[in-house]
């Protein structure tokens, strides 16, 4: 009987060890480790969170971006490396022109360049909310009387050319590139140009949409701008100068009387018009400018 008790427990304790699991061979962590090596194990090693997963997109399962905080960014999303991104600014691309540095024939500064991506200068531009100006006839002063008071009487300069018109680009201001005063006698003027008017003491004579002064038409002849003058509407230059007037009036930069005189007042109402709607600061009657004010 004793024996068979000694069996019976021998193959109990036999049964038992049998049947225990085995131990687990992980080691133990150490307090305060860090979790990079178990992320290496996952795929996602973040080194020194500087890697990008998945930006170059492909047929692959989707990947993120880890970033230094071990935080994922989503699919195929760069991570910030510390550094901003460089601006158009910072890399030195302006957001205008510099202004100009150069006067104009009126001593005035040519202007900015505010619209270089638009076609600065263009028949095109026009101003924002710019109403439609009906061309108009005014009742102006005598014509026969020059207009010194108001503006002193500019000089011939045989060969000269408008300071600063160098750097006004686009068709529209080739005339003024391209326009030198010229000294010719009264013959020679009509065998050359049909169209020649007298305004406030000055000849001019008409040629592909301008008005100019016809220097030595009359030889103590008076004017009080020396350039061309954009033939708006088919009117005699004093009356394109009165309805420029009246339209800057009505836009408040100009604040003289509407004499039809292209004076010193009107020639820096119009500057400063063509500042603020970023056209080239010409301080005279040009083309993009009266499509500004709604003239043409």
């Amino acid at each position: 009987m004793k024996m068979f008790l000694i069996l019976v427990s021998c193959i109990a304790l036999t049964s038992v060890a049998f049947a225990e699991p085995p131990q687990d061979n992980k080691p133990v962590k150490k307090k305060g480790q860090s979790e990079q090596g178990s992320q290496h194990a996952q795929g996602q090693g973040q080194g020194q969170g500087q890697h990008v997963y998945g930006a170059g997109g492909g047929g692959g399962p989707k990947q993120h971006a880890v970033t230094p905080s071990g935080r994922q960014t989503g699919v195929g999303r760069s991570v910030y490396q510390g550094k901003p991104t460089k601006t158009a600014r910072n890399l030195g691309a302006p957001d205008t022109a510099p202004a100009g540095k150069h006067g104009t024939a009126s001593g005035l500064p040519f202007g900015r360049n505010k619209q270089m991506t638009t076609g600065r200068g263009t028949a095109a531009t026009t101003a924002r909310g710019a109403k439609t100006f009906k061309p108009q006839r005014f009742n102006l002063p005598s014509k026969s009387r020059p207009a010194t008071a108001v503006a002193p009487a500019v000089t011939f300069r045989q060969g000269a050319h408008i300071q600063g018109s160098q750097h006004w680009t686009g068709s529209s201001y080739t005339v003024f590139r391209n326009y030198s005063p010229v000294w010719h006698d009264r013959g020679w003027w009509h065998g050359h140009y049909n169209n020649i008017v007298f305004v406030f003491g000055g000849w001019y004579y008409w040629n592909s949409g301008y008005w100019y002064p016809a220097w030595g038409y009359e030889p103590n002849a008076y004017y009080a701008y020396d350039g061309p003058i954009y033939a708006y509407n088919d009117l005699p230059p004093d009356q394109v100068i009165a309805n420029v007037q009246a339209a800057l009036q009505q836009q408040g930069y100009y604040q003289g009387e509407v004499d039809g005189v292209l004076g010193p007042l009107t020639r820096a109402a119009i500057a400063r018009y063509q500042s603020d709607q970023g056209l080239y600061i010409t301080s005279a009657i040009d083309e993009p400018t009266l499509s500004a004010l709604g003239m043409v």
